[in-house]
Order: C-alpha cells, then sequence, then structure tokens
C-alpha cells in the first residue's frame, strides 16, 4: 500500500464526513448527490483494493452488518433517567417553586425548553472524535447495544468535527417524519404487512432490527438533546453545551429550542409550541424544561429515578369519543382492500375528522369493532386519525359486525386473502380503483415523474374514459385534454409536454413505475444494474433472480408472475409501440468474473457482505445468498454453518475472506 493510497483514503474520508454533516444534519448540501455518489465509489474502490484502509469511522460503514442472535447489554457510565410529568400550569408552577426553594432562592431561574419528540432515547459514545457505540436507554442503567444499528443512520456522525473531547456520551432521540411514517405505512399497507401504529412504534421496531441492513432503509433521523460523560471540554449551560454538539457535527433541534428567563416565558413558550404543533414535521407529545445552568444542576442533583432540575410538561392527549357510522372499503393500486371507519363529524384537537383508518380485519379483531359502536379516537401520526379503543360497554344490541368482503367494492371481482397477508386483494385486472392508483404511481416523482399529473386529472381521465392502462397516457392528445375542466390550452400543453418528457425515463425507475408487488425503489434499482434492459429482464428464471443479492423468493416470484401476465405484456407492447423506452443503465456484467456466482456466508471480518456484493458486482460476477448447484463460490467467514456443508457435499471451492481478496486481485489482472 502507497503513502498515496493512504493520503487519498483520508481526503476521501475528511470529505465525505463533511458533505454527509452538510446535508444531513444542517442541510446545506455543498454538491449534488451524483459528485457525492461519485466519491463515495472512489472510497469504496479504493478500500477494496488496500481492505486494510477501511476502519469503523469511513463512510462506508453505514451500510449495516450480519444479523445478530441477540443484542448485548450495553451499561451506561451515568444513568438515563426518567423525567417527571407535569399535565397543567399549576403543575409547571410548583416545579419552578421546588427548583428555587432547594437552592434557597428568590430569583428567576433560566430554564431550557425543548421539543419532546415522541420517538426512543438512544447514547451515543465518542472516543477521541470516533463512534465507538451505541445504545437504548433501557432501564436507563442498562440499555442495549445498537451499535451497527445507529451507525446506519445518515445523521449520526461516525467523527466529530475538531476540535473534539476526548470522551463524549450524548443523549438523543431517534425519531421518524410524519411523512416518512406514512409513506413506510402505506407500502407495508399494499405489501400485505402489518401496519406501523404510530411512528415511536415504527421507529423502535426499526431501531430493534437484528439485521442491520433492515435498519437502513427506514427513513430514522436523530436529534441530540444531553450530555452523559464529557472529557477535554467545559460548557457551563445546557444551552452552551446543545450549541457545542452542533459544533461537534451533531443534530440538533436549536431552531426549535427556547432558552426562557422565569417560569411565566416557559409557560408562554409551552402554549405556543402546543397551538403550532399540528404544523411540525415529526410528532411531540410535550416540552422538556430544563434549569440552565449545569452548576445548579449538579447542586439539585437526582431523587432515584428522575433529576430535580427537569420536567416534561405533557400535552393533553389528541383524542375524542364518537361514533362509527359505517366501514367502507378502498382498493390500492396492488388490489389491496383496506377498511376505513366513517365516523359520525368530531373535532380532535382543533381539526375535525370523519373518518379513521383501520388498516385490516386483524385490527377489527384485535379492538372488537363493530358498526355502530362508540369509539376513541386518535390523532397521532397521521393526518387520518386512528381508532385506539372501542367503548363497548356502551353497546346497545344495534351495533354490527364488520365482514370480511368476498368482492371487489369497485369492480365486483373476486377477493382473495392470501396466505400469511393481513389485507384481502381485489383479483379484477380492469378495475378503476387499482387503475387510478396505478397511474398515480407510475406517474410519481420517483417513478415517470410526470409532473402535474394528479387526483383531480387522473379521475378526469378515467370519467371520461380515455385511458385503460398507463399505455394509453402516451397516445392522449390535445382534443382529449380540452375535454377537461378548467384545462387551457397552456395547462393542457404543459400536461402533453411532461408525458413526452418521461418516455426515456432510467430503467430502474421504468421498472418501479410498474408498479410489480415488493419491487419498491432500492429492489428496481438492484434488478436494473443486475440485467440491464427489460429484454434481458423478462425471461430471467427463478434462479437466475435468486442469485441476484438481495432478491429472495418472494421477489423472485412477484417478478415472474408480473411477467408472465398476459395483460401485463400486452401494457408493456403498448409501451414500447407509444415510444417509452426506458434508458438502459450500466450493467454488472462483462468483466473478469463474468458468469460466475459467489455466496457468502459466516461472520465476516475483513468487509460486510453488501462491500463482498459490490466487488463482485463490479467485476461483472453476481453475489447469491443461497448455495445451489450454479455456485461457483463460497466466502466462508467465522462460524460458518450449513451453507459450508452444503458446498462440500456440491464441491464447490471454497475461500477464506483474505483467499477471495486475493482472487479478486488476480483476476483484475489482465
Amino acid at each position: 500500500m502507497t503513502d498515496v493510497a493512504v493520503r487519498r483514503h483520508t481526503e476521501l474520508c475528511k470529505e465525505l464526513h463533511r458533505h454527509n454533516h452538510l446535508y444531513h444534519v444542517l442541510d446545506q448540501p455543498e454538491i449534488s448527490d451524483a459528485d457525492y455518489d461519485q466519491l463515495f465509489r472512489e472510497l469504496l474502490d479504493l478500500e477494496q483494493q488496500h481492505p486494510e484502509l477501511r476502519s469503523v469511522a469511513s463512510p462506508s460503514q453505514r451500510v449495516g452488518a450480519a444479523p445478530l442472535e441477540k443484542f448485548p447489554a450495553f451499561e451506561h457510565a451515568r444513568p438515563m433517567l426518567s423525567l417527571e410529568n407535569a399535565f397543567n400550569d399549576d403543575e409547571l408552577r410548583e416545579f419552578d417553586t421546588r427548583v428555587r426553594r432547594f437552592l434557597a432562592t428568590d430569583q428567576q431561574i433560566d430554564y431550557v425548553c425543548e421539543m419532546k419528540l415522541d420517538g426512543v432515547a438512544v447514547e451515543l459514545v465518542y472516543e477521541k472524535g470516533r463512534l465507538v457505540a451505541g445504545s437504548t436507554r433501557g432501564n436507563g442503567l442498562v440499555g442495549e447495544q445498537i451499535t451497527e444499528n445507529l451507525r446506519t443512520l445518515s445523521s449520526v456522525p461516525l467523527v466529530l468535527q475538531p476540535p473534539f473531547p476526548e470522551l463524549l456520551d450524548v443523549r438523543g432521540e431517534v425519531y421518524m417524519d410524519l411523512a416518512a411514517f406514512q409513506q413506510l405505512n402505506r407500502t407495508r399497507e399494499e405489501d400485505g404487512q402489518p401496519v406501523f401504529a404510530n411512528p415511536r412504534n415504527a421507529t423502535a421496531g426499526s431501531l430493534r432490527q437484528l439485521d442491520s441492513q433492515i435498519t437502513t432503509k427506514r427513513p430514522l433521523k436523530i436529534y441530540c438533546y444531553g450530555l452523559g460523560r464529557l472529557e477535554g471540554a467545559d460548557v457551563a449551560s445546557h444551552f452552551g453545551a446543545l450549541q457545542q454538539l452542533q459544533e461537534w457535527g451533531l443534530r440538533v433541534n436549536l431552531e426549535h429550542t427556547h432558552l426562557a428567563h422565569g417560569i411565566e416565558e416557559v409557560l408562554t413558550y409551552f402554549r405556543d409550541v402546543e397551538a403550532a404543533r399540528e404544523n411540525l414535521p415529526y410528532e411531540i407529545d410535550g416540552v422538556v424544561v430544563k434549569v440552565d445552568s449545569l452548576a445548579l444542576q449538579r447542586e439539585l442533583g437526582e431523587k432515584t429515578r428522575t433529576p430535580r432540575w427537569a420536567i416534561a410538561c405533557k400535552f393533553a392527549p389528541r383524542q375524542a369519543e364518537t361514533l362509527v357510522e359505517d366501514v367502507r372499503l378502498q382498493v390500492g393500486r396492488t388490489g389491496a382492500v383496506t377498511p376505513v371507519a366513517q365516523l359520525r363529524p368530531v373535532e380532535v384537537a382543533g381539526v375535525m375528522v370523519s373518518r379513521a383508518s383501520l388498516h385490516n380485519w386483524d385490527e377489527i379483531d384485535r379492538l372488537d369493532l363493530r358498526i355502530g359502536d362508540r369509539v376513541v379516537v386518535e390523532r397521532a401520526g397521521d393526518v387520518i386519525p386512528d381508532v385506539v379503543k372501542v367503548i363497548s360497554e356502551q353497546r346497545d344490541g344495534t351495533e354490527s359486525a364488520v365482514p370480511m368482503p368476498t368482492v371487489c367494492p369497485e369492480c365486483g371481482s373476486p377477493v382473495s386473502r392470501l396466505e400469511g397477508e393481513v389485507v384481502p386483494r381485489c383479483q379484477g385486472i380492469a378495475c378503476p380503483a387499482r387503475l387510478k392508483e396505478s397511474i398515480k404511481h407510475f406517474a410519481s416523482k420517483g417513478a415517470m415523474d410526470i409532473d402535474g399529473l394528479g387526483d383531480r386529472y387522473i379521475d378526469q381521465l378515467l370519467r371520461l374514459d380515455l385511458v385503460k392502462d398507463v399505455a394509453d397516457l402516451y397516445t392522449l392528445e390535445r382534443q382529449d385534454l380540452n375535454q377537461f375542466e378548467r384545462m387551457g390550452d397552456r395547462l393542457a400543453e404543459k400536461l402533453l409536454q411532461a408525458i413526452a418528457s418521461s418516455r426515456q425515463r432510467p430503467f430502474s425507475r421504468f421498472l418501479y413505475a410498474l408498479g410489480i408487488r415488493h419491487v419498491g425503489t432500492h429492489l428496481a434499482k438492484v434488478l436494473a444494474r443486475q440485467f440491464g434492459s427489460l429484454d434481458e429482464l423478462m425471461p430471467a428464471t427463478r434462479e437466475e433472480l435468486l442469485a441476484v443479492h438481495e432478491v429472495g423468493g418472494q421477489v423472485a416470484d412477484s417478478v415472474i408472475r408480473f411477467f408472465e401476465g398476459s395483460r401485463n405484456r400486452t401494457v408493456l407492447d403498448k409501451l414500447n409501440q407509444a415510444g417509452v423506452i426506458p434508458r438502459q443503465e450500466a450493467r454488472l456484467a462483462g468483466g473478469p468474473l463474468s458468469g460466475k456466482t459467489f455466496v457468502f456466508t459466516g461472520a465476516l471480518e475483513l468487509f460486510t457482505r453488501k462491500q463482498a456484493q459490490e466487488m463482485v458486482e463490479q467485476l461483472g460476477g453476481r453475489a447469491a445468498g443461497s448455495v445451489s448447484k450454479k455456485t461457483d463460490f463460497l466466502v466462508a467467514g467465522a462460524n460458518a454453518g450449513s451453507k459450508r456443508d452444503k458446498a462440500e457435499s456440491l464441491g464447490i471451492e471454497i475461500l477464506s475472506e483474505s483467499e477471495f481478496l486475493q482472487r479478486i486481485e488476480e483476476m483484475k489482472q489482465p
């Protein structure tokens, strides 16, 4: 390894950490995504050539590690205490009285007021500026070590900005934005998976994945709010500590943090936040109030479970009682039929609501909900509230059950519930509800990005019978759009141009736009990178699909079923005839490993499975998840089990990690 490689690796790490900080913490990106990707690719290439350069502080280490059997215990150096709660002005004033009485002062106290995010409390440990451990709060004394999962969060810096302290324990709250939470639930609902009850549950479930590669796909963020141990730096106030954390590169919610002079200012701030909470992009359930002076905090000390110098002032629950007047069914683009409660209109936290999500029939059974029930609804993490409780003691015998549908409410086609799924699905190909959702998905930003084609215009396209499938969008003409309500020539021309410009999107986006079940944006990119074009993907066998890393049996079967469908083939032919020709993306075949399949097993130490996959794919090979007769090499780390046994029985060549790296280098040679 040359000095040039070491210097360049150091430069790349420093530059990528800086851009991560600008993008994820400060929201002030300086370079495009493409330029960032180019720098990141250079780093990966360098680390593949010189694995000894790779360390836990490298930006490449956010990809997630191998699944764990269980989380080891993590003992906090200083307890992560709970907070006492206040629920009204009098209780908050009483807290202030206790603080001043304990300090024997009549002077007003400066307090720091912070948003109380409804997420999961964690601790990050940095030694000499590098992240070395991360854990959940647990019982306050001992938590679960989830270091690898926390590393996957882009808003968690792996390396602090200098000059950093020798040792830092920082406490923070991991959370999920409301929009990201809603999208996650929509995706899970369409895929027949149970939905999360609220953003906090989604966050907790994501952080406690034994496989950190699942965590890395969840839209998690963090705000840091306090200190544990601190060595090598001095701060005198809590507000100053928050500012210092931000200077070290940690994400702090200073925009919504207020330094209040006296308890009356705290009360004013609390009322302002409560009034504005509906406009925040994340869920909060109150305001945390802390004595600002760290010296006074130390003097006040702690009780058994809670500090004397802080309190959580909680908002009133966003709940209301009302009547379920009916349960209606809605149909998604994959045919998923979901129940929605039609409510007697009721005001919840200042908003009038008339419907609530029920998600699926398992949830209806859990609640024991019937039409005519009085229920408690709560707005927690979604625009549409949830039913959280049925008031069964108020039943009068006129209530009726909510039956599982046997036919689609939109088209009358049969509805069936597949084994292992929580939602029934319409089986009708020409279902108008499915068509509307399919067009919305096809035209969305992450897919074909047809700007301006929203609900209003899609409804009119269907009402006027102008489209039978997504391919018909490309045959629309000016006279068709002239039939629309409030559609002038300028808007019509703009929409036609948007449709026309979408004809040559990248193959991965086209693949995602088709709406193949279980193929989201990430797997669409994986498949596009592996097969390059539709002509090569369509005839792929199940075995060929399973040979692609990250493609499992469920995805492989879904892809095959999609392309076997005669109706889908007809739509693809129509798209081709309409000039919709996706841009071919760079394939990963054609290199020295072309035609070679690798499987990785055991505890890998020199690289992660994701990095190994990239090494193989860059040279034209494939990384599979299971051993078969078509496997060429098995790379075995420590504690390799059944995959190694199967490889031996099939006579497949088995390599150690170092032998794999050596073989890769040999195959690179001309």
